[in-house]
């Protein structure tokens, strides 16, 4: 049980209205979750209105009921609270629920369209290394601690996020890393939480389904910068163009990393292969096993982020010569055959050209590539004729096929892909709708010193077809393949 009074007192709360209540047993903003005595918020969903299920809240028990416009009929035995914003205010209450777990943490959250995953898992991976206990929320996984703990998006609800973080300061932890969407940023599935720092990592088009314009989608991602309190830090990427944007509203401390320009934390691509590269890191050199240079804005990130949170910078590059690559992100399978397999999650025009643009650089005219690509359906349809031409443009061969049709055809999707195409860029081009065939295909077209890049779905096992998730994980395909080949 927690008290009403305890509960609303980081609330803007607008008016009151009906009993007065002491106590709640439990917050939901789920109505079918609600049981006897719970508090309710009505929040405005992307497609449902939660102020339409306060008299089914009321009815499974919730005695108090926060919203943002007081329903017509009252009922006396119910307190009702009005506020400006519901999910804010939802936000924050999740957080009194669990006794707001983030001030017991240092909080760290990274954004950006791409390298959001590498950049949260490979510093939680390093504060681990420096014997720290440490949490993750991420699109793979999260974890507290060692315990991994299943994801189903990239940040959770208010009420599931501070159990989680709750979970992590019960386990011990002192550090946690998180994933930060613009689709929670927009949807203010963050409020409530304590940062001490953030990162940003580029920005490039995405989720234009859901926010409509790159003017919209950039909003959201500043939107998480502009929120940071004083005395936690802002580090941004000051080679991409709106990198300098996030810091121009924010009360953090800023700082900046790049490749190309002075910046407080530097790196430079001393040599690169298949299997790493030899970095120089503000002047230092180091040993990594990560490819492209997409790898090097997230290392560097790391990099800066874990010196800013006040580790010692020679400690920070030799623990980060033995961090290896995430699951599904530029993930390297060899063949007996004597070629290699890449899967890797690129999903985006701008991802698609770094992991294509690395592979060529590392491979130089010593092979041919062969990229494996779709693109999901019921999605921003604008970007599947990029994909293509990316796919084309920078590979030797390239199979279109199936990464999650949702509720479309599979032929239609591969048809949006193919129209991004001339005549003689399609002659690089087969269509295999069925995607276990497309990576049999591409395997066995590979010859001793080929590549083949299979993107889209990386660290994900599952394809959803018609509203069903039937498994089916990349890199379990390769390695069957490569099985095959060794019988």
């Amino acid at each position: 049980m927690k008290k009403v009074e305890e509960l609303l007192s980081g609330i803007a709360v607008a008016e009151c209205r009906g009993a007065g209540l002491k106590e709640v047993s439990g917050v939901e903003s789920d109505s079918r979750q609600v049981k006897e005595g719970y508090l309710f918020v009505a929040v405005r969903g992307v497609t449902v209105d939660g102020h339409t299920f306060i008299p089914q809240a009321i009815a499974r028990g919730a005695r108090v009921i926060v919203c943002e416009e007081f329903p017509a009929d009252l009922d006396d035995e119910v307190m009702y609270v009005r506020v400006d914003d519901s999910s804010v205010a939802f936000g924050l209450l999740a957080s009194a629920w669990y006794g707001n777990p983030s001030r017991e943490l240092t909080l760290v959250g990274v954004t950006g369209t791409n390298g959001k995953t590498t950049t949260a898992t490979l510093l939680y991976e390093m504060f681990r290394s420096l014997g720290y206990k440490a949490g993750l929320l991420s699109t793979v996984c999260n974890y507290i601690d060692d315990v991994r703990v299943p994801a189903t998006h990239t940040t959770p609800d208010p009420l599931h996020l501070h159990r989680l973080l709750r979970d992590m300061v019960d386990a011990g932890c002192q550090y946690a890393f998180m994933e930060v969407s613009s689709h929670s940023a927009a949807q203010h599935r963050i409020a409530g939480l304590d940062f001490d720092g953030a990162v940003f990592t580029n920005l490039t088009r995405d989720h234009i389904d859901y926010h409509k314009t790159i003017e919209a989608y950039l909003k959201a991602k500043k939107s998480f910068f502009d929120g940071l309190p004083e005395g936690s830090f802002a580090l941004t990427n000051l080679d991409d163009k709106s990198g300098l944007v996030m810091l121009q509203n924010t009360r953090a401390k800023k700082h900046t990393y790049s490749l190309r320009t002075m910046a407080d934390f530097r790196a430079r691509i001393i040599e690169s292969r298949i299997d790493g590269m030899t970095l120089e890191i503000n002047g230092k050199p180091v040993e990594v096993m990560f490819v492209g240079k997409f790898n090097v804005y997230n290392l560097l990130a790391v990099y800066g982020a874990t010196c800013l949170l006040g580790q010692n910078p020679d400690e920070v590059l030799r623990r980060m010569s033995l961090l290896v690559p995430v699951a599904g992100r530029f993930q390297t399978l060899h063949s007996s055959r004597g070629y290699t397999a890449i899967v890797d999650y690129a999903h985006t025009p701008d991802a698609l050209n770094n992991v294509l643009s690395s592979i060529r650089e590392v491979l130089g005219n010593r092979g041919q590539v062969i990229t494996v690509v779709g693109a999901g359906g019921n999605r921003d349809k604008g970007k599947r004729p990029m994909m293509a031409r990316e796919a084309v443009n920078l590979s030797d061969r390239v199979i279109f096929t199936s990464d999650n049709p949702r509720f479309e055809n599979p032929n239609d999707i591969l048809n949006d892909m193919l129209a991004g195409l001339d005549g003689e860029q399609r002659r690089k081009v087969l269509a295999l709708p069925d995607r276990r065939e497309a990576i049999r295909a591409a395997t066995q077209f590979a010859r001793p010193g080929d590549v083949i890049l299979i993107a889209g779905k990386g660290h994900e096992d599952y394809q959803e077809i018609e509203g069903v998730k039937h498994h089916f994980d990349d890199k379990e395909e390769v390695e069957k393949l490569f099985a095959e080949e060794q019988a």
